[in-house]
């Protein structure tokens, strides 16, 4: 994610801001320009002007009334909600304090994910454009039976509708989940990248001509799947799940392990991003393979391989100071030769497509 500053008075500012310290102006992130910007409301005229392109109009999003988006709409545009917002049918409670939390916490993961598709330009028709496949959210919440037993909505994908567990943006109910299912990371953004990962599989790789050179990689898709997640809860990962595969749940079916991979490689681009936004480099005398500095876009980067050989010395190097702090590292996965092949393949599908 980059760094961006105030038009107003420089200040910089983060993708999440909703107003700058320094100086008060209004900020919002403007989807169509790929970047924040200071705001100044046009009197009486429910619209705001860019400080840095007085022309530029926009709306704020529906949204952020409620403190739930600081993106903005084209002025001109018939959608009240930003391109974000605009794919959400079944939303949390904002009546309530925690559904209006889970739906703050839920907004801000869903954000980082559409600034990486809005990045690459990746396939995103909403329902009224596609009612068949189009990209639509649920954010369901448990039911409660009558005898107050919680049963938890599932999160999933199927022919373009993502269904999110509301409770998972509560940290304790995800945590909880964490420990249950064994897993060394559980994060709401890494549940909205995994599962753009099977919308982006129908519309890339089935629907794009890709299915060969798909399972030349992956394997065959046409494994029974409900077999396949039935073996792993039983029997658990192959024994060298490691050298092939990014994740224990990545093994259990080729559908899995590509959005495994997909969500790995906006993970990679995202955090090299903004460690490039800092000016961060990893450079030490006695071990000078674990030197990296990010002298390319990770956005456009030539290659996979590219990003890993930055990725690697960054993710050690934090991995190590998040145990000289005690905590779970940052980055606990190994990056083998297969699985940057399979990075590879994400590569080459998402820059193809943009062209």
């Amino acid at each position: 994610m980059r760094l961006y500053e105030c038009d107003h008075c420089g200040q910089p500012i983060h993708f999440d801001n909703r107003s700058c310290v320094n100086c008060g102006h209004q900020l919002a992130f403007v989807p169509e320009m790929l970047a924040m910007h200071a705001l100044v409301e046009d009197a009486g005229e429910g619209t705001w002007h860019l400080v840095a392109e007085p022309a530029r109009k926009v709306r704020l999003c529906a949204n952020a009334a409620m403190d739930i988006c600081n993106w903005t709409v084209l002025a001109d545009h018939p959608h009240p909600f930003c391109p974000a917002c605009r794919h959400n049918r079944l939303v949390p409670d904002a009546s309530t304090e925690a559904g209006l939390g889970q739906w703050r916490r839920i907004s801000q993961a869903q954000r980082h994910l559409f600034y990486s598709l809005l990045r690459w330009n990746l396939p995103r028709t909403n329902r009224e454009e596609d009612p068949e496949g189009g990209l639509v959210f649920d954010f369901l919440v448990d039911e409660v039976q009558q005898d107050g037993t919680v049963v938890p909505a599932i999160t999933g994908h199927e022919d373009g509708l993502i269904a999110i567990r509301a409770a998972e943006a509560d940290d304790v109910t995800r945590e909880r989940m964490r420990v249950l299912m064994n897993e060394p990371y559980r994060t709401m953004l890494g549940h909205f990248r995994h599962e753009i990962g099977h919308y982006m599989w129908d519309k890339l790789v089935r629907d794009g001509g890709r299915l060969e050179a798909f399972r030349a990689v992956f394997g065959d898709e046409r494994r029974d799947y409900a077999e396949a997640l039935k073996q792993n809860y039983e029997w658990g990962p192959p024994p060298d799940w490691q050298q092939f595969f990014i994740s224990t749940y990545a093994s259990t079916h080729p559908w899995e392990d590509f959005a495994e991979t997909f969500a790995h490689y906006l993970h990679i681009a995202d955090a090299l991003e903004t460690a490039r936004a800092y000016g961060m480099s990893i450079a030490t005398r006695q071990h000078e393979a674990l030197a990296a500095e990010i002298a390319f876009d990770p956005y456009n980067a030539q290659s996979a391989e590219q990003l890993v050989s930055a990725w690697v010395p960054f993710s050690m190097a934090l991995n190590s100071v998040h145990r000289s702090m005690g905590v779970p590292d940052l980055y606990p996965f190994i990056l083998t030769s297969a699985v940057v092949g399979k990075l590879e393949f994400v590569h080459r599908l998402i820059h193809e497509h943009q062209g």
